[in-house]
């Protein structure tokens, strides 16, 4: 455990500093009534101070014993060092299951690890920074989209970042398209978020599959619509490979070709009908509410706003983006990192125990749950210096060092780290670094931010934006060639 929290040189007073909204920590615990309702409504408001204050909180409650862990070395311990003996628990199972299948976030033993190698080739570092010039066309087509519209007008920044991280998936990992209506696919997402995200009591008490749950039902349409659309998708692959036309290199001829070495088995439909299903529903989260979270929060912070706005300008210029810029933001990375930090794409983690376990003096029976919250761990007063401020200067490379690598989690650790994460930050970079080039968004006046936690963070009830032009035009669009992703691109 850090005997400090981290910090920076060029910490500003309390008083400077934004503080994002998010629900107060509980100082009473609270009765099994209202703790069913507070978790159905929204998670984020069940947690108590000492989570935020203690390294480990144990005791029994509706799932039995629960042990919560914001000590680093335990976290370590839990995910990496021993993660053989602790396995998804069966709650995140019953709730994620019903919408995404047994794919790569659900899976388990031998058929994870089949998948897991299966989708391995598509997220190398070479195989991501040749995505980039992808990623840049679709920041342009959002940018010469906005520069139609006038000065003042509102935008839905979360919806505008879901599209975009859709158009991205597009031209990337499914090269053939995904729908011929993104927005009815953006809608889609949200209600299925909204409808399987919500907790139910009866998924907490572990009823049969077969009793009706309100938030499945409310999800069905969305994930019919996930299900008829995918089903296309492998059905014009598999026809366009038995004419022995050549199939592109993407995630779908990946999971269509995937193969046991061992076995020579491979995926079965189903398997590969929830992966994509997973990709679409789930992958374009990360980055999509990164993007939303990192925008309201450069809004709210004059300072940050101004810095990153004089990196862009003096890094990207008029001209193209090009791949080498992607180091010299510095600051626009920290940006989001911090982002990630306030409101990391996935909150909560769990495990169960498999065998008993004990790590220092914490014993962990087998059966009881091991809690690991990022949005807790990330929030802790231990572990981080003013933790409720938004301060993208603790993430900058002369300050990073001092956060430890099992205090922050946005993506996991351990075998399970998120596949997609070099992936996701590329695109947020990108992403962010060329909308703050183009314009600037303000919070509509009025409107109440609120942290919702449905699967991931989302903000509720979206993030009306005013918009206002930065640069009408630049001398050139497009992603540059460079010297770094050609060299990336040559190499085995």
């Amino acid at each position: 455990m850090a005997n400090s929290p981290e910090g920076s040189p060029s910490d500003l007073s309390g008083a400077a500093r934004f503080r994002p909204p998010a629900p107060p920590p509980r100082t009473e615990p609270m009765g099994l009534l209202a703790f069913l309702l507070a978790v159905r409504r929204n998670p984020l408001a069940t947690w108590m101070e000492k989570h935020f204050e203690e390294p480990v909180v144990s005791g029994e409650g509706v799932l039995g014993r629960m042990t919560v862990v914001n000590d680093p070395a335990i976290i370590r311990h839990v995910l990496v060092d021993n993660a053989a003996n602790y396995r998804k628990d069966d709650l995140q199972i019953r709730i994620l299951a019903p919408g995404l299948g047994r794919g790569l976030l659900t899976a388990e033993g031998e058929e994870w690890r089949l998948q897991r190698r299966t989708l391995a080739p598509l997220f190398t570092p070479r195989a991501v920074a040749g995505f980039f010039p992808a990623m840049v066309e679709a920041a342009d087509r959002l940018v010469r989209r906005w520069r139609r519209r006038p000065d003042g007008r509102v935008v839905d920044a979360s919806l505008e970042m879901t599209r975009i991280t859709l158009d991205v998936l597009e031209r990337t990992i499914f090269t053939q398209g995904v729908a011929r209506d993104p927005d009815a696919l953006a809608r889609a997402i949200t209600r299925y978020f909204e409808g399987i995200g919500r907790v139910d009591p009866i998924d907490i008490f572990g009823w049969p599959d077969w009793v009706p749950r309100i938030g499945r039902l409310r999800a069905r349409p969305a994930i019919r619509f996930f299900e008829e659309l995918v089903d296309r998708l492998i059905e014009a692959r598999k026809a366009l490979i038995a004419r022995g036309e050549p199939a592109p290199r993407d995630l779908l001829t990946l999971l269509l070709g995937a193969a046991d070495p061992e076995t020579g088995r491979g995926l079965s439909d189903e398997d590969v009908r929830s992966n994509i299903v997973t990709f679409i529903g789930a992958g374009h989260e990360t980055t999509a509410n990164a993007l939303s979270w990192s925008l309201y929060l450069l809004s709210q912070d004059p300072r940050s706003r101004a810095r990153i706005e004089e990196e862009v300008d003096r890094v990207l210029g008029d001209g193209p983006f090009a791949f080498h810029h992607l180091d010299r933001l510095v600051f626009t990375r920290a940006v989001i990192d911090e982002a990630l930090r306030l409101y990391p794409p996935a909150p909560f983690l769990s495990r169960a125990a498999i065998a008993d376990d004990r790590v220092g003096d914490v014993d962990i029976p087998a059966g009881s749950i091991v809690t690991v919250a990022p949005y807790v761990l990330h929030r802790h007063r231990r572990l981080w210096r003013d933790p409720d401020a938004f301060d993208p200067e603790r993430f900058l490379p002369e300050n990073r060092d001092r956060i430890d690598r099992f205090a922050y989690l946005p993506f996991g650790a351990g075998p399970r780290v998120c596949i997609g994460a070099a992936f996701a930050l590329q695109e947020a970079t990108v992403v962010l670094a060329s909308v703050v080039r183009a314009a600037r968004l303000d919070l509509v006046e009025g409107h109440e931010v609120r942290p919702l936690h449905r699967i991931t963070l989302r903000p509720q009830g979206g993030l009306p934006m005013r918009l206002t032009h930065r640069r009408r035009e630049a001398s050139g669009s497009g992603a540059a060639p460079s010297a770094e992703l050609s060299g990336a691109l040559g190499e085995e």
